[in-house]
C-alpha cells in the first residue's frame, strides 16, 4: 500500500517517493513565539505531528525539523514596525531572550499536553544568523537582490522573468507587478512587491547584527530558505504548514531558494487548513482569540467549560487536515463524548478474553485503517473504522458475541497501533490522581451494591444503582462482577 499525499505545489494528490530509500526529510513551519499558542498554532502541529509518526510507522527515519522564530525580525511579511518580542522586552525592561525563553517554554508545554512528539532538530532563527548571510550573499551574486540604503530586497520582477513567482499560491504577480511600479520615491524598494532580505537596524531596534551591508537582521522568509537547506540539504522531501503561510512566506521561501541554488529544495509541499470560530478567523481585534491555556482551563468567555488536551486533539484528527474546522462549544461537546467513548471502548478490549471462535467478523480493520491513512493522512475516515469496530468489541464484552485467540489479538494490536502510535490520542492523564480516587470511590460503592445482592438486600442494590444512574453512570451487571461508565 503506498502513501498518497496532495502536493499543494501540483494540486493533486501524489504517491509519495522520498528523496532517499528509507529516509524523508521534512521540514515545517513552528511558531513565532512572541505570545500565547492558540487553538489555531495546535493544528499545524497536530497534523504534522500525525505524518511524523505515520511515516515512522511506515518504517521511515524521519528526520523531522521544526523551527522557531524568535527574535530580531519584523512582523511576518511586513517590511516596517518593531518586531514584538523587542517590543515586549523594551516595555518589560526584559532582555529579549527572556521573553522568547518564556514563550518556547510555554509552546513546549502545550505541545505535550497535545501529545506533539518533539522535532528532530528546533532552530532559533537566531542562533543562524551567518547562515542566512551566506544565503543572501548567493542571492546577490546570482543577481536576483538589490541592495538599497544598507538593505537588501529581493527582487520579484526581476527573479519573475526568468521563474515563476506565484507558482505554489496561484497569484498573478504580472498584474500584482504591474500595479506596484509606480512608487513615491520614499521607499527603499524598487517595487513594493519585493522583500526584505536583510533590514539596515534602526537605533532603537534592540536586536540586530554585523552584515556586509549594515548593522542589521534578517527577513523573516529567510530563515526558512536557510535552516531546511542546512539541516536537509538543497533538495528533501516534505515542507509543511499552515495555508496562512502560502502567500507570501512560502511563496518567497521558493523563490529565495531557486535564486540562490538554481533549483526548487522541496518535492512535496503539504497545507492544512485554519481553524475558525463561529465562522470568523480568529482574532484578537475579534475577541474570539482563545489561548490553549484558556481551552484547557476553561476562562474564556466563550467557553462554557475546560476541554482537556485529549478532547482538543480529537476534535482536529475528526477532520480532514485540508478542510476548515469551525469551533464551537457544540462540537468540542460532541468530541468530548466521542473519544470517552472510542477511549472506553480501547478499554473494554484490553479486558476481553478469547474464546474458542469468533461469531463476529472484526478481519480487515488494519487494512481499512491504512487504507485511509494512506489516502492523504484521511483520519476522519480512520476514526469511523475504529468506531464501527467499537460496536464489535462492545458486543464480546457484553457477551454477547464471541472473538477467538487470532482475531482478539489482532484487533489489540491494531486498535494500539492506530489510537496510541498514530493517532496520538491517551488516557486524560493530567487528572489521574483525582481520577483514580474517583474511581476508587465508585468500585467501593458498586462492591457495596454487589454484597447487598448476594445478601438479598434489594432496597439497597436498587438504591445505589438508580441513584448513581441518575447522577449519569451506566452500571453494567456481569457474571464476574460489574462494569460501569459515565
Amino acid at each position: 500500500m503506498e502513501l498518497v499525499i496532495y502536493n499543494t505545489l501540483s494540486r493533486k494528490k501524489e504517491v509519495f517517493k522520498p528523496i532517499h530509500e528509507g529516509m524523508v526529510g521534512m521540514y515545517v513551519c513552528g511558531p513565532t513565539v512572541y505570545g500565547d499558542g492558540h487553538l489555531g498554532h495546535a493544528r499545524p502541529a497536530i497534523t504534522f505531528d500525525t505524518l511524523y509518526r505515520y511515516l515512522m510507522h511506515l518504517g521511515y527515519k524521519v528526520r523531522y525539523v521544526r523551527n522557531i522564530t524568535d527574535v530580531g525580525h519584523l512582523e511576518h511579511d511586513a517590511d516596517e514596525g518593531e518586531d514584538k518580542i523587542a517590543k515586549k522586552a523594551r516595555l518589560e525592561q526584559l532582555e529579549p531572550m527572556e521573553v522568547v525563553q518564556y514563550y518556547t517554554l510555554r509552546y513546549h508545554k502545550a505541545m505535550e499536553r497535545l501529545n506533539v512528539l518533539p522535532p528532530s532538530i528546533e532552530p532559533h532563527a537566531s542562533g543562524h544568523i551567518i547562515e542566512q548571510i551566506e544565503f543572501v550573499k548567493r542571492i546577490l551574486e546570482a543577481g536576483f537582490a538589490y541592495e538599497s540604503e544598507g538593505s537588501v530586497y529581493f527582487d520579484v520582477e526581476k527573479y519573475n522573468a526568468k521563474y515563476h513567482y506565484g507558482k505554489l499560491s496561484g497569484r498573478n504577480i504580472d498584474e500584482l507587478l504591474e500595479n506596484t511600479r509606480e512608487l513615491d520615491g520614499q521607499s527603499e524598494k524598487r517595487r513594493s512587491i519585493d522583500f526584505a532580505l536583510w533590514k539596515k537596524a534602526a537605533p532603537e531596534h534592540i536586536m540586530h547584527w554585523p552584515s556586509p551591508w549594515s548593522e542589521g537582521f534578517p527577513g523573516w522568509h529567510l530563515e526558512c530558505s536557510t535552516m531546511g537547506t542546512k539541516y536537509l540539504g538543497e533538495t528533501f522531501d516534505i515542507h509543511g504548514g499552515g495555508m496562512d503561510l502560502m502567500f507570501p512566506h512560502h511563496e518567497c521561501e521558493i523563490a529565495q531558494s531557486v535564486a540562490a541554488l538554481g533549483h526548487e529544495t522541496v518535492n512535496y509541499w503539504m497545507h492544512n487548513n485554519m481553524i475558525t470560530i463561529n465562522g470568523q478567523k480568529m482574532g484578537k481585534s475579534l475577541g474570539n482569540f482563545i489561548t490553549l491555556d484558556e481551552f484547557f482551563t476553561g476562562t474564556h468567555k466563550l467557553l462554557t467549560q475546560a476541554y482537556s488536551p485529549m478532547t482538543i486533539r480529537f476534535f482536529i484528527l475528526q477532520a480532514h487536515y485540508r478542510s476548515t474546522v469551525d469551533f464551537s462549544n457544540e462540537a468540542l461537546q460532541a468530541s468530548e463524548k466521542g473519544l470517552a467513548r472510542l477511549m472506553e471502548a480501547y478499554e473494554r478490549l484490553n479486558h476481553l478474553k478469547a474464546s474458542a471462535a469468533s461469531n463476529v467478523d472484526v478481519k480487515g480493520l488494519k487494512d481499512r485503517c491504512e487504507e485511509a491513512m494512506c489516502d492523504d493522512l484521511n483520519t476522519p475516515i480512520v476514526i469511523s473504522h475504529l468506531f464501527d469496530s467499537a460496536k464489535n468489541i462492545n458486543l464480546v464484552a457484553d457477551g454477547k458475541a464471541t472473538l477467538s485467540q487470532e482475531d482478539l489479538d489482532e484487533l489489540k494490536t491494531t486498535w494500539k497501533v492506530m489510537i496510541e502510535e498514530v493517532l496520538g490520542l491517551k488516557k486524560d492523564e493530567e487528572n489521574d490522581s483525582t481520577n483514580d480516587a474517583y474511581k476508587q470511590a465508585i468500585d467501593l460503592l458498586l462492591q457495596i451494591r454487589l454484597q447487598a445482592k448476594q445478601n438479598k438486600d434489594w432496597a439497597t442494590s436498587d438504591k445505589i444503582r438508580d441513584e448513581l444512574t441518575k447522577l449519569g453512570f451506566n452500571i453494567k451487571d456481569k457474571k464476574d462482577g460489574f462494569e460501569w461508565s459515565i
